[in-house]
């Protein structure tokens, strides 16, 4: 969840929770950890790396919320390399979750699996898996966001929008950003939005919004956005309108995905590690209070360059995606699947797009290429 929400959350800098207090060498233990990790004892000593690391797309927040619920009570917080590590439950080995985004140099995911061996895997957008295809695939094997929280926002009450043939037909400037999207281009082409109307200038800041008193479109996250505005933008501080975008562009977002070779290297460990991370998304949606607290206390811990959380903004997060079933049972009613003729017509409208700007993806892609359900627990369900 890389542009949208996190970058306009590091604009306006919220405040977090304090933490632990850091040693000298800039690595701290966290004395608070998910009460839950108990639950999660399946055997992976022997069967997983004994460090099983996972790769973020940006600073840590709402969407880890179910690897931070599988962290024992005193993860350690290493403020030099942006990790937090400690046991994966029960398990036998442990867990260490990787910041992106700007705490690597915003390389895109795909690049650091291909780069770096050690990762198991890391978090790729349907759009970033089509774009890398031909030169640094991936296969995901869960998805832990049914529906996509990317959304289109604006503050005029008067615009009552439902689609985005509509926003096209009002004329209204869409802002949005020229990377990590792929939306605009997409609905472009298909005639959805006209190019003119589309603004790529867009860097997280609420400036724009602002000054146009919220007469502009502008893309968003619907569990971020929305909150900041009301609650921190003090210069707005009043609700706004959306439109989700699940219906007209349907990507997974943050999959969890490893490359192609370790879907068979790591074939045993996929297998039992995959449901131990469908049950830790079932308890997290259910109780995110105990992972919430260790999400504030490692960013606050983190230097981060001014992106802070707020138990606020968790807790609007969480109380959104679960009114608005973003985190739920696939279309075959398990949790974290993915529906592949969803991925099939997702491949068909971005592979042009994708060529257009020189990066046309693997010739003959299809969904069996870039996304998986071998390793996932069928009676792991959202009720």
């Amino acid at each position: 969840m890389a542009v949208g929400g996190c970058v306009a959350a590091l604009t306006v800098g919220l405040t977090a929770c304090s933490g632990s207090s850091s040693g000298s060498d800039g690595v701290s233990s966290s004395a608070t950890g998910s009460a839950a990790a108990s639950r999660y004892a399946t055997p992976l000593k022997g069967i997983c790396p004994s460090t099983v690391v996972i790769q973020a797309n940006w600073w840590p927040g709402l969407p880890d919320g179910y690897l931070y619920q599988l962290l024992g009570a005193n993860p350690t917080i290493d403020v030099g390399k942006n990790r937090v590590e400690g046991p994966l439950g029960d398990t036998g080995v442990r867990l260490q979750v990787r910041a992106g985004g700007p705490a690597t140099g915003f390389q895109p995911v795909t690049s650091l699996l291909a780069q770096d061996d050690s990762i198991l895997a890391g978090y790729v957008g349907t759009d970033e898996a089509v774009q890398a295809s031909a030169k640094q695939p991936t296969v995901a094997v869960l998805a832990p966001y049914e529906k996509s929280p990317l959304a289109l926002i604006w503050g005029d009450p008067a615009w009552k929008f439902t689609n985005v043939a509509e926003i096209r037909q009002s004329g209204a400037t869409v802002l949005a950003s020229a990377s990590g999207t792929s939306f605009p281009d997409v609905f472009v082409r298909e005639g959805l939005l006209t190019k003119t109307q589309v603004d790529t200038s867009y860097q997280g800041s609420p400036d724009r919004f602002v000054a146009a008193d919220g007469k502009i479109v502008q893309q968003a996250f619907v569990t971020n956005e929305p909150y900041l505005l009301e609650h921190d933008v003090k210069a707005w501080g009043r609700p706004v309108q959306y439109h989700l975008l699940q219906d007209e562009y349907p990507a997974y977002i943050s999959a969890l995905a490893v490359r192609p070779d370790k879907v068979s290297s790591q074939r045993a460990c996929l297998a039992k590690l995959v449901p131990l991370l469908q049950r830790a998304q079932r308890d997290y949606v259910a109780d995110p209070a105990p992972a919430n607290q260790l999400l504030l206390r490692v960013v606050s811990k983190l230097r981060t360059g001014g992106f802070t959380l707020s138990p606020g903004l968790l807790a609007y997060g969480n109380a959104t995606q679960k009114k608005l079933g973003l985190i739920a049972n696939g279309s075959d009613g398990v949790l974290g699947s993915f529906d592949a003729a969803r991925v099939e017509k997702l491949i068909g409208r971005l592979g042009p797009v994708f060529a257009a700007k020189g990066a046309a993806p693997k010739p003959g892609l299809t969904a069996a290429g870039l996304v998986t359900n071998e390793f996932l627990d069928k009676t792991v369900t959202l009720k």
